[in-house]
């Protein structure tokens, strides 16, 4: 089945940051590809280690044993693109489309909604809510106006956080998904709430919680008016200024640059195996075993 495209992306479909730390599977992913080999959780530290430096020599483009920022940029960059094409690939297979062919709404909308469709037994409510979303976002992705979505288009929609043209309708959905009380503004108590929900009532607050309170305050609600509109919702969920790939390539680097020369040897990169394809007791592991794409 083709999933319902109703969360926001960049490289890994872990979250950035789990409960205001660095997420260690969110780096695996963005290193590796979410959806390569299942196998590497099987392995020992040792062959994690032979596969991973593997890895490190197709990074190493001039192979002078060192790897440079602009090289991981490189990779990660590659391995994002790829991610993104296997995912529009699997869907255009379920929908049993020819590469040259085009996603016409009716077929999508079944897929989701009729027989044996992923959405079909929720209620009438949530199926439309779901309808209008993703008729919004269909029509943003549909750059001819025909109403069907080539391969290109169909990436956009899948993933619209790659795409300049889509901002305005991430944000959007970004907004209607955590205005709880539809007043068309996130407030403090939404903001923390999308973020942390304590397992019980008497939970205390953790600090990282408190700093993102300070963090609402000082950077997110620029205008001082205790909440967040939609221009102060889109400068936090997809600032102008930020790529996710160059942030993950530094914090690869300060993570494990041990001598801090701006470069990663083989060894660096090996000592801090965990930080790049994680081990059998992460559970994270994803590796190029077997696969030569990248």
């Amino acid at each position: 089945m083709v999933e319902s495209p109703i969360s926001v992306e960049d490289l890994s479909n872990s979250p950035h940051t789990h409960e205001g730390e660095h997420s260690a599977a969110y780096d695996h992913d963005a290193f590796l590809g979410r959806d390569e080999a299942k196998r590497f959780d099987d392995l020992t530290p040792e062959e994690s280690k032979q596969k991973l430096g593997e890895i490190v020599d197709k990074i190493d483009l001039n192979n002078d044993g060192q790897i440079t920022s602009e090289e991981m940029t490189v990779w990660i960059n590659k391995v994002s693109r790829k991610m993104l094409l296997d995912d529009v690939d699997r869907a255009w297979k379920d929908f049993e489309l020819l590469d040259e062919d085009k996603l016409p709404w009716e077929k999508h909308v079944d897929e989701l909604f009729g027989e044996d469709g992923d959405l079909e037994d929720e209620d009438d409510e949530t199926k439309k809510a779901y309808s209008e979303k993703d008729k919004r976002r269909w029509m943003a992705a549909d750059a001819d106006g025909d109403g069907k979505l080539s391969k290109l288009e169909y990436l956009a929609f899948l993933h619209p956080e790659h795409e300049p043209k889509m901002r305005d309708v991430v944000i959007k959905e970004t907004m209607e998904e955590i205005d709880k009380n539809n007043d068309s503004f996130v407030d403090l108590d939404e903001y923390i709430k999308d973020l942390w929900s304590p397992n019980s009532p008497n939970e205390t607050e953790p600090e990282w919680v408190k700093t993102e309170r300070e963090e609402f305050a000082k950077r997110r609600d620029i205008n001082g008016d205790g909440k967040l509109d939609l221009d102060e919702v889109g400068k936090w969920i997809v600032p102008e200024d930020y790529n996710h790939v160059q942030a993950e390539v530094t914090h690869l680097f300060s993570e494990s640059d041990a001598d801090q020369d701006g470069k990663l040897s083989k060894n660096e990169i090996l000592n801090r195996y965990d930080l790049f394809v994680g081990s059998q007791a992460t559970n994270f592991g994803e590796i190029l075993i077997g696969h030569d794409e990248l």
